[in-house]
């Protein structure tokens, strides 16, 4: 049985048959899969949405159903639905193929694999499947009459309703040392599994293992698709710390995860909108209320990775922060982080003394929502509390002033910033001309010392430049051979495609007429890198009206262009002869007796 090639991908892939690769790619709704992470909106025959793996104001990240195939005009990132998988979930090939295999009911033969590499492949699984072991384990211990009571009595304290715990899968460690590590024993799951998921902690003094959640109640952390990947606990008392997290693990990566986000997904959609808030029962309370579209961190800072997800579910974000000074800083960081993200946020500090959770249960959700209308946009929130720590003094003045000249200056919109500045003049009572011309030195600063990253560049433009007639020429004729497969006998019979000149563009037109009779997805995901995978994604997505006599009159083009370089390279050789310059010599002969063998 032939087995699929995946170059760099993992050399576990090569056990998976190309067979298997291609009834999941045929399978696959690349459509369904990719809006589980992208707003899409339907252009044309294709879907467009801001790309998840680049940072644009302007959608560019493309998804075409009719080819099953991505691809972002804006990074140059794309591929099949497996490549897409990958990249947004970094994960391996094998597992990548796994999720979708599961998904659409195909099912891989795993006879070919030795047990180590079986392992390999099943160790994400089989970790999955402790914690939803140890899940179901902590909901029975909620759910036991008196074992749970106390537990059951604090969720009812706090407001919880049965159907919410039971939605949100709330459960209760007890209070021993060891009752999951003994569930765990009974259950035959191996402990160096368990210790992984962070659940057991090995014994310091003498063997065995112990519970890593202890008298607290556990709130399961979930992925996008509801699979439970950790675990936060917090106890019912004053003992610290207050709360618990699972550690980092082959499964959970609290920087990447945010809680909530598998039931909130859809209420983001619809309402192009998120709330953001920083703790469980915060959470839990805005959705019990009505307010679904909201997402936590999960004891950690809000990253880039996190603003990208949300990204990928609305346009729009509410930060929800207490108004002590924990969060008035934490506001404060989150900003530069949608600043750079160029996604719309607003900021709302809650009444002194009240959190989320708190101020749900003393206003109720209606109430909320009135107080969200009137969050903060993010320049009004960062003059607010600049004024509101410096003062207004001379001295305070020009504090704010130093404060607020970077963000100033990062907006690029030239009547958004003059409004910003108006708006600031008028605050603090000093001169718009004045503020301006600060603003300007920050934009001129910042110019005259601009970013040492590289500009994004599609694999496309990085591979080859495409800046002669001639590699133009030989892309729009690969365009055309993934775009308008009837042109492939004739491409074929002309021989072409042995006289193109770049490498990433010759390999395409080569495995294009391998696999002519296959789909565009199976051709893609049949390159050996992910630079070629996107090379081929982005000419197949581009929309070309082809018609026969065009294309023919493409061939004869570059047929030409070939015979054309064919005689250069003599003149070059006849030069180098007169010249008596053996080296060059040597490497032109060496290039024509290498197009000799390819027909040219």
């Amino acid at each position: 049985m032939k087995s699929f090639r995946v170059g760099r991908y993992d050399s576990l892939a090569s056990f998976i048959p190309q067979e298997k690769i291609s009834e999941i790619t045929n399978r696959a709704d690349i459509l369904d899969i990719v809006s589980e992470f992208v707003l899409l909106k339907k252009s044309g025959r294709n879907y467009l949405g801001l790309c998840p793996f680049h940072t644009e104001k302007t959608p560019s990240f493309t998804v075409s159903p009719d080819k099953q195939i991505y691809y972002c005009f804006g990074c140059g990132e794309g591929g099949d639905a497996i490549r897409f998988l990958m990249k947004q979930e970094a994960i391996a090939f094998p597992e990548a193929v796994k999720r979708l295999a599961k998904r659409y009911g195909v099912e891989i033969p795993s006879e070919s694999m030795d047990p180590h590499q079986r392992q390999q492949m099943d160790e994400k699984e089989r970790l999955l499947a402790v914690n939803q072991a140890a899940g179901e384990f902590f909901q029975i211990c909620l759910s036991e009459p008196n074992g749970g009571k106390a537990a059951r009595d604090y969720l009812v304290k706090r407001g919880l309703a049965l159907e919410t715990c039971s939605l949100f899968r709330l459960g209760f460690a007890p209070d021993e040392w060891d009752r999951l590590a003994r569930f765990f024993m009974k259950k035959k799951i191996p402990f160096a599994l368990a210790e992984k998921t962070g659940l057991v902690l090995p014994r310091k003094q003498k063997s065995g293992y112990y519970d890593r959640f202890r008298a607290r109640i556990v709130f399961p952390i979930c992925d996008i698709g509801g699979r439970i990947i950790g675990f936060g606990g917090r106890v019912m008392d004053d003992r610290i710390p207050k709360y618990l997290n699972s550690p980092e693990s082959p499964v959970y990566h609290k920087g990447k995860s945010l809680y909530g986000l598998n039931l909130a997904k859809q209420a983001c959609r619809e309402t192009d909108s998120v709330y953001i808030v920083e703790g469980y029962f915060d959470l839990i309370a805005l959705y019990q209320a009505g307010i679904k579209n909201v997402v936590a961190t999960l004891g950690t800072a809000l990253s880039e990775v996190h603003v990208r997800t949300l990204k990928g579910y609305a346009r729009k974000a509410v930060l929800v922060f207490d108004s002590d000074t924990a969060g008035v800083n934490a506001a404060r960081r989150s900003i530069d982080i949608f600043m750079q993200a160029a996604m719309e946020a607003r900021i709302l500090v809650l009444p002194t003394g009240h959190d989320p959770d708190t101020y749900i249960l003393s206003f109720g959700g209606a109430e909320f929502k009135k107080l969200a209308d009137r969050a903060s946009g993010m320049m009004e929130f960062l003059m607010e509390t600049a004024v509101q720590k410096y003062g207004l003094s001379i001295e305070g003045k020009l504090r704010v002033l130093d404060e607020m000249q970077p963000p100033l200056g990062s907006i690029r919109d030239d009547v958004a910033r003059s409004l910003y500045v108006q708006a600031l003049s008028e605050k603090i009572g000093v001169d718009e001309k004045a503020i301006m011309q600060k603003v300007r030195e920050a934009i001129e600063k910042s110019a005259a010392h601009p970013s040492r990253s590289r500009p994004l560049q599609s694999p496309v433009e990085s591979t080859s430049s495409f800046q002669s007639k001639g590699i133009r020429l030989e892309r729009q004729l690969i365009a055309m051979m993934l775009q308008f497969a009837e042109m492939i006998p004739e491409i074929e019979k002309s021989g072409v495609i042995e006289g193109v000149e770049d490498p990433v563009l010759k390999s395409i037109g080569q495995a294009v007429i391998r696999f002519k009779d296959k789909p565009i997805s199976d051709i893609v995901q049949s390159f050996d890198d992910r630079a070629q995978q996107s090379v081929a994604a982005g000419l197949a997505i581009e929309t070309n009206l082809w018609d026969r006599e065009g294309c023919l009159k493409l061939i004869s083009q570059i047929e030409r262009m070939q015979s054309r370089n064919n005689d250069d390279l003599l003149k070059q050789i006849k030069f180098a002869e007169d010249e008596k310059d053996d080296g060059l010599l040597l490497e032109l002969l060496k290039k024509r007796q290498l197009r000799a063998r390819q027909g040219h």
